[in-house]
């Protein structure tokens, strides 16, 4: 087979040029083949070279620079021979063809130069040991040596070597194969399956953030709820992520049940992704029912209950995030603020809509309300159809009244037009109690509609407020 008419980037030319005059051999390897067969977009590039690949990279970027007038930065990594560089919307990486050996025991390999068949043979599975040749003689030239090209047709990841040897060599490929399945939406081959189920304790040994690598690209998977249906079935979930297995099952009492967590957890992250809600939003649809087994009550005669599941929920996110070696910054920030508000806007979908309400939830949402509202319509999955729309009908609502109130009183940005300088300025206070009495009391004012975000008539409030606290102007006295 020959793939030249889909190379048509400007670098494979100069790389067919650069390496022909050196006289190497060069390959595209890897994910980048394997996403051209199935026409996926690939933005990385892995260029297997028979010899120096950093002295051919810097080659490539002196060629570039004849044409183009500028030199694109090479990074190079001499301790793994290795170099990469960005050009035109690509990423390119070359690096010397190697043979790995490994002693029985130990995970570290040891490292030699080595031919593109050895250098096939030590990659994971059938279809990332594709070769596609970058030389003018064969150029476009497919070299499929463990029939890859088959899986991809039959959409199975299979590891080409003996599963259980690969896998404890590195407890990472079983993570790859579930992602891999994950994002192609392909089954994992019966054989490579059962050699992860038997060797997922090795999983164990992984540092943090490399199974949170994985993890990321599962939750960012078309359909991330199969990646996870995957690591449920291969036994891995509980080694990595036991809060949510945490989630799975029904329970029954006096005739009456709750719904599977668990279940019903997938079916919300795989909303979000649908409506292609970033990494972020979704890990607050995995994590905003997370507290649920320790809230669970059962309560005559309603039934189960899970009350403040949302707000012990987001105090769990911070110890997810440090464990899992997630930033703990401002997107953890709106994680947690994701989780502990995410029932708001279902709550007000089941009442009546009052102004009051909308406005203490732009408030307390701020810039993230879109993401929130985003979040409550991917939590409702009901079977009841009428329930169903039903809520949605008053989602409208809601979000109508959102963007009617933030023209008007300007709430999503909330800043209080009397501040607690102002207050300390005109009583001649220092930081007290009173003060903040009367900035809640401003607040809640406008949130209430009593006033509107308006600084004469925040600033009329002050003066009342101040008067029943037995407050006076120092300059008026």
């Amino acid at each position: 087979m020959n793939l030249k008419e889909k190379l048509t980037h400007p670098v494979f030319s100069l790389i067919e040029k650069v390496a022909d005059r050196n006289r190497h051999q060069v390959y595209a390897v890897g994910g980048f083949v394997r996403d051209l067969l199935l026409n996926r977009p690939c933005a990385d590039v892995d260029c297997v070279v028979m010899g120096n690949g950093i002295e051919l990279g810097r080659e490539l970027c002196e060629e570039i620079e004849k044409k183009q007038g500028s030199k694109p930065d090479l990074h190079e990594f001499g301790q793994f021979g290795t170099c990469k560089f960005e050009f035109e919307g690509l990423e390119i990486e070359f690096v010397g063809a190697r043979r790995e050996t490994y002693t029985p025991g130990s995970r570290k390999p040891t490292v030699e130069a080595g031919t593109i068949e050895e250098d096939q043979w030590r990659r994971d599975f059938s279809i990332n040991a594709l070769a596609l040749s970058l030389n003018k003689a064969t150029f476009g030239d497919l070299t499929d040596p463990f029939n890859g090209i088959e899986d991809l047709q039959n959409q199975t990841i299979r590891s080409h070597r003996d599963p259980d040897q690969s896998f404890e060599e590195d407890p990472l490929r079983m993570l790859r194969a579930i992602r891999f399945a994950s994002q192609l939406f392909f089954d994992i081959e019966p054989e490579t399956f059962d050699a992860i189920i038997r060797n997922k304790e090795h999983i164990r040994s992984l540092s943090a953030e490399r199974i949170t690598e994985e993890l990321n690209k599962i939750i960012l998977s078309p359909k991330p709820s199969y990646g996870f249906k995957l690591l449920d079935a291969a036994e891995i979930l509980p080694v990595i992520f036991p809060e949510l297995c945490t989630l799975k099952g029904v329970e029954t009492r006096n005739k009456k049940s709750h719904k599977d967590n668990f279940e019903h957890t997938l079916e919300v992250l795989d909303h979000v992704a649908y409506a292609n809600g970033n990494l972020w939003l979704r890990w607050a649809a995995l994590l905003h029912d997370i507290a649920k087994p320790k809230t669970k009550r059962f309560e005559e005669p309603r039934g189960w209950t899970f009350h403040g599941h949302e707000f012990i929920g987001g105090k769990m996110v911070p110890g997810i995030f440090r464990r899992f070696k997630l930033p703990m910054d401002e997107n953890m920030r709106f994680v947690k603020k994701m989780v502990e508000l995410h029932l708001r806007p279902i709550i007000l979908a089941e009442d009546i809509v009052t102004d009051s309400a909308v406005r203490r939830l732009l408030f307390e949402a701020g810039e993230d309300i879109d993401s929130l509202m985003a979040l409550a319509k991917a939590d409702i999955t009901s079977k009841n159809r009428e329930k169903v729309l039903r809520y949605r009908n008053n989602f409208v609502i809601v979000e109508r009244k959102l963007k009617e109130l933030e023209e008007k009183d300007r709430i999503r940005n909330f800043q209080p037009p009397v501040s607690g300088n102002d207050i300390m300025e005109y009583y001649g206070l220092a930081p007290c109690a009173e003060i903040g009495i009367i900035k809640t009391r401003i607040k809640d004012a406008i949130l209430d509609g009593e006033i509107e975000n308006d600084r004469q008539q925040a600033w009329a409030l002050m003066l009342k407020t101040g008067e029943e606290l037995g407050l006076s102007c120092p300059k008026k006295s």
